[in-house]
């Protein structure tokens, strides 16, 4: 397995990213898209989830395609970014037709970035503008960390961010992976310059210093993140619904929904890997699969094994990434990564 030439998502061919921002409100909307509908899937263990449409995801609903996928800062606002990515399919005749209707399907996933030293007394919800502004810029090549809706993202001790890896298999498929980083937990070991994900950075892509020979086993459990956002609220602040890492892994190979479910299953291995601690009862921790079946399979278990076990590997390299790439701006409440 090699990074392919991007290192991104959209290594996967017929994949597009878009990344729309506000500065001021230190948030902002990503969207993946596709030149066609894909399959999806979506696996959570996230014990506080804010989703939109992701029960058509499910094996068994009869909704065999989707025409983007969502991440989104903003909360429970941010879900109205999807109403802004349906506007731009629905607008070049993108999405389920039933005579002269266009339903398009776009399931979605937000993080909790309302207290990040942003301005929040916006007079409209600014979510659905974010996400069309988002479509129009799907590329093939985008910015990471401070970018799209990682922009306001925090872990436990620094800025998070937007992150993205891929990998292409020796059968020639490849898997990519896209993240927000926004956890209660850690990314850093203690010293707060090693990564977790140390054991599976290639070729220097978040700093290349390797695994931290003191790390211990993760039992610091200060959060500086929460401490922050104390300090901003001027009371404490419960770690309820305030963290979330939400993430799409996607391949070229052809997957029903099942197998792209346990795809996204199987990827969150990656972030066990990555963030210390990682699915606790407060964060919303999520993983969207897409799959756009341009390169079908040979041997069908074979190669669901090695799907798998590269959609960890990138979403692992990915979080790294996030925070590796996050950079400073004024009002943060938290540190970027230590060069």
């Amino acid at each position: 397995m090699t990074p392919g030439a991007k290192n991104l998502i959209t290594d996967v061919a017929g994949l597009r990213v878009g990344n729309a921002a506000d500065a001021t409100l230190k948030s902002g909307t990503t969207v993946l898209t596709a030149d066609r509908p894909f399959t999806a899937a979506v696996h959570i263990m996230g014990g506080a989830p804010g989703t939109r449409e992701t029960d058509l995801l499910a094996p068994d609903k009869t909704v065999a395609g989707v025409d983007a996928l969502v991440l989104s800062g903003g909360s429970a606002y941010g879900l109205d970014a999807c109403s802004g990515v349906v506007e731009g399919l629905r607008a070049i005749g993108r999405g389920f037709r039933l005579g002269p209707a266009i339903v398009p399907i776009v399931p979605g996933a937000i993080v909790f970035d309302l207290l990040n030293g942003g301005a929040k007394d916006w007079p409209t919800n600014p979510y659905p503008a974010l996400g069309r502004a988002a479509f129009d810029a799907a590329a093939v090549e985008f910015d990471l960390g401070t970018a799209g809706a990682g922009t306001g993202a925090l872990t436990g001790m620094q800025k998070g961010g937007l992150g993205s890896a891929s990998l292409v298999l020796d059968s020639g498929h490849t898997v990519g992976a896209l993240v927000v980083a926004n956890p209660i937990g850690s990314v850093t070991t203690p010293g707060e310059r090693h990564f977790w994900a140390a054991p599976f950075e290639i070729d220097g892509e978040f700093g290349g210093l390797g695994p931290d020979p003191a790390a211990g086993l993760g039992r610091a459990m200060r959060s500086r993140k929460l401490e922050a956002m104390a300090d901003l609220a001027g009371a404490a602040v419960s770690s309820n619904g305030t963290n979330t890492t939400i993430a799409i892994v996607a391949t070229d190979a052809t997957l029903s929904k099942a197998e792209a479910q346990r795809m996204a299953t199987a990827a969150h291995d990656g972030m066990a890997r990555a963030i210390v601690p990682s699915h606790g009862p407060h964060d919303g921790d999520l993983v969207f699969a897409a799959a756009t079946g341009a390169h079908p399979r040979g041997d069908p278990a074979a190669n669901m094994l090695d799907l798998c076990h590269a959609a960890s590997l990138c979403l692992a390299r990915a979080i790294a990434r996030a925070v590796y790439e996050a950079r400073a701006e004024p009002g943060d409440i938290l540190p970027c990564w230590p060069a």
